[in-house]
């Protein structure tokens, strides 16, 4: 996962975490945020503030899946190979117990996910809506090659209720497989004349990809990429100066364990400007690595980052005064902090003396709204809360500051229609912007905005009747195959069944009807066979020589010879 979906997360304000798993109590400035904490997130934050950084657990679990879905790929198509054969797998139980081992990690690990990331499952739809119609064809020629299996399955099958239920089986999920279409809603199958503009696009905390986030080169990278805004978070200091930090504490972004270890685990409203200074907020981007991009950075670039300081508001404010907006975002003070009851006004001075437009302003704290409409009426009034439309704009609000998952495409055009512009954060990939994209979108908050810059069209984009078509061709070809194969692998049982050859016996059907390739079925099915003749030969020589004593002659009729059966089945 990323870094800003757990630290986003976290609680605002003064807590107390009593330990992992338990509750953090919130005392805000927002009486609205005086609430129990999310388990989930508290556990979260305990095992940040003892380990003293964010763990990507999200890698451990992938490497697990994939490994687990590489063997369990293996054994399946060793038992596809024994099919194909006419042969059945007997599994050693060194596999029977990885297999079981499988499933039980596979359990744990969703139920972990489930509890940890339930917010994630979201993103299930949205990744949907990107890939269905692909998958859909994917899995349609996957279940079109397995016919071939299947129907020979079905022609060794002796039993007719075993061949109706391998019949009825497969054909319900090859029938599902055919309708699954209708159930396929994405907002890039459209019309490319309904197509709206191009999302604008805001660096969050600057550029992170290129730069240490929160920083004045990540500014300004973010300005060089000509983006239309930068998202920052501010913190007061202690002695009253509003600075950009997005964590609590200074463990993650700076070397404040090396300059003071014994205020390490202070929050950082907590130090004077003066202190923050001498802190380095480079070096940890250059060994940490966060999105593996360090290594790419221009010897230039290396030093600079490597000697990146605490940002003041003020100054990363001249650098985006000019052509650029800004999303600002608070962190709440506590009571005993000097200046609990200014902070706001304070930062309202620094972004007017700054000389930014009122209009570049897009203001997310719910706190002292109206003070803020009152000294600085241009700002863009931002909420980060999804409600009603009309509620929104009975308050004034203009635009909305939510996360990708938490929005459909009907709230964007509901929302659109009432005038109302949608921002969401955090979009790093081409894909899930070409999606938001089609939805309509008016702008997207990225770590990766000199990747998204450079997409010049979504992804993908196909209109609802060539999506049709391929859908109904995709079909027809693939019932056409799987017919030609059910009559292909079952053609002497239908030459039976249809009564052209009705003096086979049951051993010469299932042979004719078998695989060709050798196999022990194929060897037992005419040794029956050999033994079946003999023995209707041996029968038939009885008959006639009844017959001759009854004064019938026997000159034309002979029984067949051994030899002769032999050469009838070679």
């Amino acid at each position: 996962m990323e870094f800003e979906t757990k630290m986003e997360q976290g609680c605002q304000g003064d807590e107390q975490t009593w330990a992992a798993g338990k509750f953090c109590q919130v005392s805000g400035r927002n009486q609205e945020k005086s609430k129990l904490c999310d388990p989930k997130k508290a556990l979260q934050r305990y095992l940040y503030n003892r380990m003293g950084y964010w763990s990507d657990w999200s890698i451990p679990i992938l490497i697990t899946a994939a490994a687990g879905f590489l063997y369990i790929t293996a054994l399946l198509i060793l038992a596809l190979c024994h099919i194909a054969v006419g042969q059945q797998m007997n599994l050693h139980w060194l596999h029977k117990i990885g297999l079981m081992a499988t499933l039980v990690v596979t359990v744990v690990t969703m139920s972990s996910i489930a509890q940890l990331w339930d917010d994630e499952w979201e993103m299930v739809v949205i990744s949907m809506q990107a890939t269905a119609p692909f998958l859909h064809i994917g899995a349609l020629a996957a279940v079109t090659a397995l016919s071939w299996l299947i129907a020979g399955q079905f022609a060794r099958t002796e039993k007719a209720t075993s061949q109706m239920l391998i019949f009825t089986a497969y054909f319900a999920v090859v029938a599902a497989l055919y309708l699954v279409p209708l159930t396929v809603s994405s907002p890039c199958i459209m019309e490319k004349k309904n197509l709206g503009p191009k999302p604008a696009i805001i660096g969050h905390r600057g550029a992170p990809m290129l730069a240490p986030e929160n920083t004045l080169m990540s500014f300004q990278k973010a300005v060089e990429q000509k983006t239309y805004g930068v998202q920052a978070d501010v913190v007061i200091s202690y002695d009253g100066v509003p600075f950009l930090m997005h964590d609590e504490t200074l463990r993650r972004t700076t070397n404040v364990e090396d300059v003071f270890p014994e205020l390490a685990y202070k929050h950082s409203y907590m130090f004077n400007w003066t202190d923050l200074e001498r802190l380095n907020a480079g070096e940890w981007f250059l060994k940490s690595d966060p999105f593996w991009t360090a290594g790419s950075l221009s010897d230039s670039d290396y030093l600079e980052a490597a000697n990146q300081s605490v940002c003041k508001l003020a100054d990363m404010l001249q650098i985006a005064k000019d052509n650029t907006s800004v999303i600002l975002n608070f962190q709440d003070l506590p009571r005993d902090h000097p200046y609990y009851s200014t902070y706001i006004n304070i930062t309202l001075q620094t972004i007017l003396e700054s000389g930014i437009q009122q209009q570049a302003v897009m203001w997310l704290p719910n706190t002292e709204r109206q003070l803020v409409r009152q000294i600085a009426p241009g700002f863009q009034q931002t909420s980060d809360i999804k409600a009603d439309a009309e509620r929104l704009r009975d308050k004034g609000i203009k635009q909305l500051n939510l996360r990708y998952t938490k929005v459909t495409s009907e709230d964007i055009r509901e929302y659109t229609a009432a005038n109302l512009s949608v921002n969401l954060y955090v979009v790093n990939e081409p894909w899930l912007f070409s999606i938001l994209w089609c939805a309509g979108v008016q702008s997207v908050t990225s770590d990766s905005s000199q990747i998204l810059s450079k997409v010049p069209f979504p992804v993908w984009l196909m209109p609802p009747d060539e999506y049709n078509l391929i859908w109904i061709t995709a079909d027809l070809i693939s019932f056409t195959i799987i017919v030609g194969v059910f009559i292909f692998q079952n053609y002497h049982m239908i030459r039976w069944r249809l009564g052209s050859i009705r003096t086979y016996n049951p051993e010469q059907i299932m042979l004719s009807a078998a695989v060709r390739k050798s196999s022990r079925d194929v060897k037992i099915m005419k040794e029956k066979l050999i033994f079946s003749e003999i023995n209707n030969g041996v029968e038939n020589a009885d008959e006639l020589s009844l017959c001759s004593e009854n004064g019938y002659s026997n000159e034309g009729v002979a029984p067949m010879d051994h030899r002769d059966m032999k050469l009838r089945m070679d």
